[in-house]
């Protein structure tokens, strides 16, 4: 999603604007604008995920999701990060019967619901009959009314609303190698792996050691590096 949103501020900004907002994404937050102070909380910035590989003021944000929004099924639209890893996810559910549940927080944009939109695209990539559940408030508190066991998601923040709300272990995709897994997510005993197949191959791996081990998670843990472990229903985050 990510890098088709900075294709799309390229297309409304302009390619030096976008790459100025990229540059200054590892610099902290940008200069405030006192005009946008009584515009804070936003509807229409709501339901939009924060895109970490542009520093964008709020006005900027507006404008670009407001072109989102009229792109006709925008979110059919996007490519695998990882090719062929929703078709593997697919193939590993069904061999060892895990059930997925797909948590997304997506605005609306022209054409079908988001939720259509992210059906119709796991279907595309292989996911046969996906179940997506469009996220509007905490991850943790949806994945602990669900009874989900683990709750994988390339955000941070996701990861510790899941620990913090939920007694579901979470897992922190990372694919940043130049920058530190954030030591809060260490410390609540968030695993991290570097990709999203990397992930599965912890899985099957902790799946199949299923008669040795005592818990999931205490199997979780210790196929992430952690020396002590709290359920194999699963939810990943497209």
């Amino acid at each position: 999603m990510e890098s088709e949103l900075v294709r799309q501020a390229e297309i409304l900004f302009g390619e030096s604007m976008t790459r100025v907002l990229e540059q200054r994404a590892d610099s902290g937050p940008p200069t405030p604008d006192p005009s946008e102070a009584a515009q804070k909380g936003d509807p229409a910035l709501d339901g939009a995920p924060a895109i970490e590989r542009l520093n964008m003021t709020a006005r900027q944000q507006r404008r670009l999701w407001k072109h989102v929004e009229s792109i006709e099924n925008f979110w059919q639209t996007l490519q695998e990060t990882e090719p062929g890893i929703v078709s593997r996810l697919y193939k590993l559910a069904i061999e060892r019967r895990w059930e997925i549940i797909f948590l997304t927080k997506r605005p609306e944009s022209a054409g079908v619901t988001a939720q259509i939109q992210s059906q119709r695209w796991l279907e595309s990539k292989g996911f046969s009959l996906p179940s997506v559940y469009v996220v509007q408030k905490s991850r943790g508190r949806i994945a602990e009314a669900l009874g989900l066991d683990i709750v994988i998601d390339d955000r941070p923040e996701n990861c510790l609303d899941i620990v913090t709300d939920s007694k579901a272990r979470s897992i922190l995709i990372w694919r940043d190698a130049d920058k530190q897994v954030p030591g809060a997510a260490r410390r609540l005993g968030i695993g991290s792996v570097a990709s999203v197949s990397q992930c599965l191959d912890v899985l099957v791996e902790i799946d199949s050691e299923h008669a040795t081990e005592p818990s999931v998670i205490d199997r979780v843990r210790r196929m992430l590096g952690f020396k002590t472990a709290a359920r194999q229903s699963s939810a990943l985050n497209p």
